[in-house]
């Protein structure tokens, strides 16, 4: 009997030790600013990054890291990289049910809006934004970090949750239509000076025809997808936006499930039956196929703008697919090409709140570094970023980047730097999502629903009124949208975590159940005893 006692003793210990470690992050006090760093002591902080294999990119950051710790020996960072914001998104979920979450993270708003239900754990940056020591172009900072007026007000403006800062903008990118334009001459068309969804639609169409062998009479292959679309949420936010149609509200109310996004799901399903349109889900990367010739208009990032075209510097296909075409770069096609609007998009950071304020402050003081000219300049130039601060895309050093356009395949690739001046010539025509606990579901959804159409269509199932009802029934049922559109992560008690990922989910399940089999072990060894002591 003692030993059951003692093994009891020690369950009831662990539970304890794993509540507390679950319910850690709900204890932290509100961030407020140290007076000052304490140079004395030394801060080890987490840095958890994004990274697509680009050695280039990890360089970067392992450069900023060691420049960082030169001006703060103090100060040790550790580098965590990931390769998707998904997965990031993820792990912070689960470490904030832990209580171990990164100090510093790249990722998106709509994410950091779930971090936020975890209480106190993402610190707000209102007064450290202001502050006269540590803030952006603080006295008392070691390095030239710029000043809120010299962030992008745009991009500033992304990183604000429920009326405050939230985040900082790291990197900003936009979508771009990359075309074979030799291929669009070769059917007959010349390329308007404002790209539309008309012309797009007419010219894939065209592209599409083939003959009774399934020779495509425009490439003379028999592999020709003439539109494909990267990021089919952003396809259909941006198609919505454009029309002036209902997507969400600020509040989270769910407006997408409207007769504006059947017609365009109708217009979508009647191209993938002519098989002019698919998406990078169902086909693959569009660079892929615009490069190897069996491609006519793709639409990504501008981020991406290093794998389009036959000269790119990163072509993931073998030389023998590779075939020489004129690449144009575009603005993404509009409705009415007069009042254009395309997403903002690109990564944030955001800073996590700890126990400690000094660990919290080095943190802020190395998050802010990652805005410095260096670093911004640099990671921009390995892809279709564009610097988030006035302060680096005025600089010396970026002005002659841009100008050396064309000097070479790689760094100065010249529509590389023209992805980049597509977004600095049209930032005043971009626009962000509303973003709350849920928004990031509502996103799903909305891309969701074009690759179903797309796919039914393909596996030639009837696209209809009852299949559209349906459809949107799903979509509320798969991401859990409620009546208010605050989506699964917004349906819990606003003391809870929001929506975790299944490994947290499970760790709470088990500690729930293992409470219920100690009192049920405490009970049956009370029901024992009394029965003995009856006898």
């Amino acid at each position: 009997m003692k030993s059951k006692h003692m093994a009891l003793a020690l369950l009831l210990v662990l539970m304890l030790a794993l509540l507390s470690g679950c319910h850690g992050s709900r204890g932290l006090s509100p961030f407020e600013i140290p007076n000052e760093l304490d140079l004395s002591r030394t801060h080890e902080i987490t840095f958890w990054a994004k990274n697509d294999t680009n050695i280039t990119q990890v360089e970067i950051y392992e450069k900023a890291i060691a420049d960082f710790e030169k001006l703060y020996p103090n100060i040790r960072v550790n580098m965590r990289l990931y390769t998707d914001y998904g997965r990031i998104y993820n792990d912070v979920i689960t470490n904030i049910a832990t209580g171990t979450t990164p100090n510093v993270c790249i990722t998106y708003p709509d994410h950091i809006a779930t971090y936020m239900t975890g209480v106190n754990s993402v610190v707000a940056l209102d007064e450290l934004l202001i502050d006269e020591r540590y803030g952006l172009g603080g006295s008392a900072l070691m390095f030239d970090s710029p000043t809120r007026e010299e962030i992008v007000p745009q991009f500033l403006g992304e990183c604000m949750l429920e009326g405050r800062y939230y985040a900082l903008p790291y990197m900003r990118s936009t979508e771009a239509l990359y075309i074979n334009k030799t291929f669009v001459e070769k059917l007959g068309y010349t390329l308007p000076e404002k790209m539309t969804w008309d012309f797009i639609w007419e010219v894939s169409d065209a592209a599409a025809l083939k003959d009774e062998e399934g020779v495509y009479a425009l490439n003379g292959q028999k592999v020709m997808i003439p539109f494909i679309y990267k990021s089919t949420d952003n396809m259909m936010i941006q198609m919505l936006r454009q029309k002036d149609a209902g997507y969400s509200t600020a509040e989270g109310e769910v407006l997408i499930f409207n007769d504006d996004t059947k017609d365009l799901l109708y217009t979508i399903a009647d191209h993938v039956k002519k098989g002019a349109f698919s998406t990078f889900k169902i086909s693959s990367y569009p660079a892929n196929f615009l490069n190897a010739g069996q491609c006519v208009f793709a639409i990504d990032s501008t981020a991406g703008a290093t794998w389009m075209g036959p000269d790119a510097p990163l072509i993931d296909i073998s030389d023998d697919k590779l075939v020489d075409f004129e690449i144009e770069i575009m603005p993404i096609p509009q409705f009415d090409p007069e009042n254009p609007s395309m997403i903002s998009q690109g990564p944030s950071v955001c800073l996590f709140n700890k126990e400690d304020p000094q660990e919290v402050l080095a943190s802020w003081l190395f998050m802010q570094y990652l805005l410095t000219n260096d670093v911004q300049i640099a990671y921009s130039s390995t892809e279709g970023y564009v610097p988030v601060t006035s302060k680096a895309q005025q600089s010396e050093a970026y002005q002659e980047y841009l100008a050396r356009r064309g000097e070479d395949n790689q760094l100065y690739y010249d529509v590389k730097i023209d992805a980049s001046k597509l977004l600095m010539e049209h930032v005043d025509d971009t626009f962000v999502t509303p973003v709350y606990n849920g928004s990031a579901s509502l996103r799903n959804a909305a891309g969701q629903m074009i690759e179903e159409v797309t796919k039914s269509v393909r596996r030639k199932k009837t696209v209809d009124d009852a299949y559209i009802e349906k459809l949107y029934a799903d979509m509320v049922s798969l991401y859990r949208l409620d009546s208010t559109g605050q989506g699964a992560a917004s349906t819990v008690d606003s003391g809870s975590l929001g929506e975790l990922p299944a490994m947290s989910a499970a760790l709470l399940s088990g500690i729930a159940l293992a409470w219920v089999l100690i009192i049920a072990y405490v009970l049956r060894e009370a029901w024992k005893k009394k029965k003995a002591a009856v006898r």
